[in-house]
């Protein structure tokens, strides 16, 4: 039978695989977990490998570091970054309806809808009859709307040269076009994924 010295000196170790694929073992005086690494497939990683760069993960901090830059950046104008995106469509887009300016977005309903009547009460947009449709409205940037816009685009043009600025000039525009078509992917499998709980349902 061993002593209590040996027991301090060789302490047991108990492994065991849980269903998760995480390996446990009893320490002496903690309980660790090691996560088992997947083997390489065809020499490489897989695709969610901590090891690797992963896209949902570069796509978020893009955006989060992106979007919090040109907030600060406005902040003293009064408007939003969503507020911005709402403006720059009404005008390269003259007179569409909310719906049309929620799918431009790739927006939701209720949440362009929130940002329209916060638009409203500000004197930024307006609403206009539908010349055909008495449910709808086309919808307008009023004269403060445009003065708000032309000085925010000032801002977003700087900020958007300063971060290309880190892609060399030659390469800029591929980068562009390879994250456009990622943006398309993204939009394609949002469109086409079935709704969990009701495989039929897909999202309209």
């Amino acid at each position: 039978m061993p002593t209590r010295a040996s027991r301090d000196q060789n302490p047991p170790r108990r492994c065991r695989l849980q269903v998760n694929n995480t390996y446990t073992y009893d320490a002496p005086k903690d309980l660790k977990t090691m996560r088992a690494k997947p083997p390489p497939v065809n020499g490489q990683l897989p695709i969610d490998a901590p090891e690797r760069r992963r896209l949902p993960l570069l796509l978020r901090r893009a955006w989060y570091g992106l979007n919090q830059a040109f907030r600060r950046r406005i902040a003293h104008l009064g408007v939003t970054p969503d507020q911005f995106t709402v403006m720059r469509t009404l005008l390269e887009n003259q007179g569409l309806t909310q719906r049309e300016l929620t799918e431009l977005m790739s927006s939701d309903p209720n949440t362009v809808a929130a940002l329209l009547e916060r638009m409203e009460q500000a004197g930024l947009v307006e609403r206009q009859s539908h010349e055909k449709d008495r449910r709808a409205h086309r919808l307008r940037l009023r004269a403060l709307g445009r003065r708000k816009y032309e000085a925010a685009r000032a801002v977003a043009v700087q900020l958007q040269t300063e971060i290309l600025s880190r892609v060399p000039e030659e390469l800029r525009e591929r980068f562009l076009e390879n994250l456009a078509e990622v943006a398309d992917a993204c939009r394609v499998a949002a469109d086409t994924s079935p709704t969990r709980g009701n495989p039929s349902q897909r999202p309209k």
